[in-house]
């Protein structure tokens, strides 16, 4: 900027009398005005304007830190622009929790530098204490997306959201069965989960669902879903692309008759409650279900 200045000349005082697009965009600029003393002398010859990439913010990679490292956005932040999600939410039954609890501390001492999904913890460190981890499945919500994460307009969140709440209006409460131990990686290859899957009740009404989040994201140019969508809660993620070192862990501990009970499905049932569309930071129903 001092460069700028010393080109295009210091700031000075004065009152602007020039209410013309004109005399507004040079006063912008650099604040100088014209003076009744310097209307008496020619004017001289002006210097083009400075190039407008000057002030432009450059652009730069989007990262998120972790504990463990660098983590990259799955799409870059955008002034203006609010990430959505289509969600169910999933609560874990309490009789499962502990059975849960002993199968991840198993699973991170197989795998390690393993962190507990959303909250980017080292499930290392939850697991040298017993308590916290009973509570990270007690206190956490999990859920289930209807519909990929994706960049929307500031305009869009009113129609689609209302459009959610229209479709969904008629859905009725169902049971899922989350039967298999499952490995996921993102598109980006740059994160590996650990999740259970949905393969017996629930299947059938969760895929409608996920349909029916399509049509409306189609409406709005938005990327649909999965061709073969899998339903599944991540319970557990790591860097890069580890589904081998994952599904050996899991196939080993499925073998070990201590946690036949988690290896013979389902390994739980719940009820789903309700829909959710998150988008930025806030959170709207779309749905809930009555008992």
């Amino acid at each position: 900027m001092e460069a700028l200045r010393e080109t295009y000349g210091a700031d000075s005082e004065g009152s602007d009398t020039d209410d013309s697009p004109a005399a507004e965009s040079i006063s912008s600029r650099n604040g100088a005005t014209i003076n009744s003393c310097q209307q008496l002398h020619p004017l001289p010859v002006s210097l083009p304007p400075p190039p407008l990439d000057l002030f432009q913010t450059p652009d730069v990679p989007d990262f998120s830190s972790t504990t463990r490292g660098i983590r990259i956005r799955s799409f870059p932040h955008v002034e203006g622009n609010y990430a959505l999600h289509v969600y169910i939410p999933v609560l874990i039954p309490t009789p499962i929790r502990m059975q849960l609890a002993i199968f991840i501390k198993q699973i991170a001492s197989l795998v390690p530098g393993l962190c507990a999904v959303d909250c980017d913890f080292p499930v290392a460190e939850l697991c040298k204490d017993n308590a916290k981890l009973e509570q990270f499945l007690l206190g956490r919500e999990f859920h289930i997306s209807l519909g990929r994460t994706v960049p929307i307009q500031a305009h869009q969140i009113d129609s689609i959201v209302a459009m959610l709440r229209q479709r969904f209006q008629s859905q009725r409460r169902y049971f899922m069965d989350f039967n298999k131990w499952d490995v996921f990686v993102n598109d980006e290859q740059t994160r590996s989960f650990l999740a259970l899957e949905v393969m017996g009740a629930g299947l059938s009404e969760i895929s409608k669902q996920i349909r029916l989040v399509d049509v409306i994201y189609r409406l709005h140019g938005l990327p649909e879903f999965y061709k073969n969508p899998r339903p599944h809660i991540s319970l557990l993620w790591g860097l890069g692309e580890t589904s081998g070192m994952l599904n050996q862990a899991v196939e080993k501990l499925e073998r070990s008759s201590k946690n036949s009970s988690l290896s013979c499905g389902p390994i739980f049932t719940c009820k789903i409650n309700a829909i959710e569309c998150k988008v930025g930071k806030r959170t709207y129903s779309i749905c809930k279900f009555s008992e």
